[in-house]
């Protein structure tokens, strides 16, 4: 999303009514560390958003510090204002993991104004629908990329919104599991005495990785080429990569996805989509809302078509492999209605 854009957040005490899960104390959500790896030789790592300090958690174990910058549901990436505090946290990271694309460029201005030269790893950089992305197709695990992003880690070529280029990578699981292994190497390269058991948790959490894929080619399977309809773009990976369609208009989850007012002719373009029987579900964006998506929502209810709502931040309880499986179930059960 275009950085600056004006996002219409759904209200904290809907969100926190919506999540109901409880928080069982995730280290994403820990402390920033007094010292980087001074003091209790722990790495300090910070996370632009709690889906990847969930990650670097599950790689680095109790070898690591993870603070994540945005944990709550309430909270928008995307306008988000940074503080002294969080400037600080910046400056005593040994690695920082963001999302990229133009989604958490806050972190931009906290790298630059930290002087901080802790490695930066851009998530979107590991997709293979980002432009110029090559050395994803291999099954992570098998050969590291000759350090590739060795020589740019500083280099925020990831960090620009890029048109048409869905920066919502955290819903493809394929992405993931090639950033897991970037995070396991970085680690490895600041603790070399610990690289071997990042390098072992890496390899546990990428299986676990590959449950969310089987899920996933399970409901290609039976459901490959089936429709979906979407009102932002935040979980077209997963879809896609259950076989699924997306026949959103893309006028209309863009100007969703920006704020702005979507164009009758456009909304009349959803209607009829909606009303012609091909579409199987409806994804909304449980995070925010608007007079367009509570139009395709009501007539969705009216159709019989099931409503979805997904998050773009990882709800309290749970980590990113119980919470994408979630969502593929939630999937798998409308698509079997």
């Amino acid at each position: 999303m275009i950085e600056g854009m004006t996002r219409r957040l759904l209200p904290a005490a809907v969100l926190l009514a919506a999540a109901s899960l409880t928080l069982a104390g995730c280290a994403g959500n820990a402390s920033p560390a007094a010292g980087g790896a001074g003091d209790d030789g722990k790495l300090t790592v910070v996370a632009s958003m709690n889906v990847y300090g969930s990650l670097a958690a599950e790689v680095g174990g109790d070898a690591v510090e993870v603070t994540s910058i945005i944990t709550s549901l309430a909270q928008d990436p995307h306008s988000y204002e940074a503080s002294a505090r969080d400037q600080l946290t910046v400056s005593q990271a040994d690695l920082i993991i963001e999302n990229g694309g133009g989604y958490d460029s806050f972190l931009d201005g906290l790298v630059e104004a930290s002087g901080t030269e802790a490695p930066v790893l851009t998530a979107v950089e590991f997709s293979h629908d980002y432009p110029g992305a090559e050395g994803h197709d291999e099954h992570p695990g098998d050969e590291h990329a000759d350090d590739e992003h060795a020589d740019d880690e500083h280099s925020h070529e990831g960090h620009d919104h890029i048109e048409g280029f869905n920066e919502h990578v955290w819903y493809d699981p394929h992405t993931i599991a090639h950033l897991v292994e970037e995070i396991a190497h970085e680690l490895g390269e600041l603790d070399a005495a610990q690289a071997d058991t990042f390098e072992a948790n890496a390899a546990a959490l990428i299986e676990r990785i590959d449950g969310l894929e089987t899920s996933l080619d399970a409901i290609s399977a039976d459901h490959a080429g089936e429709k979906i309809f979407v009102t932002e773009p935040v979980p077209v990976y997963l879809a896609a990569a259950a076989g699924l369609e997306d026949a959103t208009p893309s006028a209309f989850s863009e100007a969703v996805e920006e704020g702005q007012d979507v164009p009758p002719a456009t909304l009349l373009e959803a209607q009829q989509i909606l009303r012609s029987g091909d579409v199987r579900i409806v994804i909304v964006n449980a995070q925010t809302g608007g007079a367009e998506t509570t139009e395709v929502t009501n007539l969705a209810a009216e159709l019989d078509i099931p409503v979805l709502e997904f998050t773009e931040l990882m709800p309290d309880g749970v980590d990113y492999v119980e919470w994408m499986q979630q969502n593929i179930d939630e999937i798998a059960g409308a698509l079997a209605g």
